[in-house]
């Protein structure tokens, strides 16, 4: 927690993340201190890694607790599987691979920010 409040102090914003082994209970005690959790939806070291789904009650799980922190998903995101993310409470999306492989990668980000849209949209109404 002192990490925390000094990175605070020095202006700065606070994320942690946890790889798809790690509980979400682990977070547990830090999520009301910082402004964003990042689930990883691979097991991080290198990009173009299956999306892990069973990943997904987490980032529901932190959102139903925290309504208004940002929640990041990373790791083999792409159009296939943004809508689950989106749908779980995910807010912010890394796709590296589905847009670097992409023979149009413009359209691949508009399509992805257009499916967290609607969905933010829809819990808006």
């Amino acid at each position: 927690m002192t990490v925390i409040r000094k990175i605070k102090e020095a202006g700065m914003k606070v994320g942690l993340a946890v790889k798809p082994k790690t509980s979400v209970e682990e977070l547990q005690p830090y999520l009301d201190l910082v402004d964003m959790a990042l689930i990883m939806t691979v097991e991080p070291g290198f990009g173009g890694q299956k999306f892990i789904a069973d990943m997904m009650p987490k980032v529901k799980y932190i959102r139903d607790q925290f309504p208004f922190l940002d929640i990041e998903v990373d790791g083999g995101v792409g159009p296939g599987n943004i809508e689950y993310c989106a749908k779980a409470g995910a807010n912010m999306i890394v796709s590296g691979s589905a847009i670097i492989s992409s023979t149009d990668p413009t359209a691949v980000i508009a399509s992805l920010r257009k499916s967290v849209e609607n969905e933010l949209n829809q819990e808006i109404c």
